[in-house]
């Protein structure tokens, strides 16, 4: 603990799940986070209380990222608990989830995922800008779904698509401040928050396809947001980070057949 002391940090979608698991990182190596959520105050204050439990600081903000007055609503509450502190890092991880292949995804839900995965990110770092400091870090979440063809995931693909882009046009626009703006990419997570997508036997599959032969936890990618919110990430800009634990790399060949 101490390497973010004196930090501030904005963690959107922190009452649960990857988002949670980042807060609590964050806020455990010293930074004041606001812990943003969506609808579910009380889990949002759960995270807090876990954090304060843990010895760390930190806020709920509420905004319903779908909403067209999320972005003012959020940072009102912002401010207020900053309390005058400028904002260190902006992690930007809140996401609606996947809506199917293209033969069932409506414009209703294609729309939404759009909203919240591109529309809120976008629109929250250009809002966050003049409270960022310069040398600050911007961490946003996409997922390995941009190099693994799903058709399951197409249009949920298409956003995160769209993040990496902005954030590498973004790492240059914002270099002269000395911000940086990184992805991490995720694959096969499991959280408190999803476990029933995880029964033992789909469990077993992923852990198959990872190089590192086994299902992601929530810690292991919020210890990569960590290393880039953090000053040894200094030099690392405009750049995705795959925390996927090698999932689909190749075909994993035993080593018996291979001596």
């Amino acid at each position: 603990m101490g390497r973010l002391t004196e930090k501030t940090a904005l963690v959107t979608g922190a009452s649960r799940g990857i988002g949670r698991a980042v807060a609590e990182r964050l806020a455990a190596d010293g930074a004041l986070v606001a812990v943003h959520y969506g609808k579910d105050a009380a889990a949002a204050r759960e995270t807090v209380a876990r954090i304060e439990r843990a010895g760390g600081r930190a806020f709920p903000i509420g905004a319903d990222l779908e909403s067209a007055e999320a972005v003012d609503a959020l940072f009102a509450e912002l401010a207020a608990g900053l309390a005058g502190r400028r904002l260190n890092i902006l992690v930007n991880n809140a996401a609606a989830a996947p809506a199917g292949p293209i033969e069932t995804d409506t414009a209703e839900q294609f729309d939404r995922l759009f909203a919240v995965n591109v529309k809120a990110p976008y629109f929250i770092i250009q809002r966050a800008l003049p409270l960022l400091a310069d040398g600050g870090r911007i961490v946003n979440l996409s997922s390995a779904v941009t190099r693994i063809a799903n058709p399951a995931q197409t249009s949920f693909a298409m956003t995160k698509g769209a993040v990496e882009t902005m954030s590498r046009t973004l790492a240059l626009a914002l270099g002269e401040r000395g911000i940086t703006v990184n992805v991490v990419a995720p694959g096969a997570t499991m959280t408190e928050a999803n476990t029933s997508l995880f029964p033992p036997e789909a469990a077993a599959f992923l852990a198959g396809q990872a190089a590192l032969g086994r299902v992601g936890r929530a810690e292991d990618v919020a210890d990569v947001v960590a290393l880039l919110a953090s000053d040894d990430a200094r030099w690392v800009t405009g750049q995705v980070l795959d925390a996927s634990g090698g999932l689909h790399l190749g075909a994993r060949v035993a080593l018996a057949a291979r001596s």
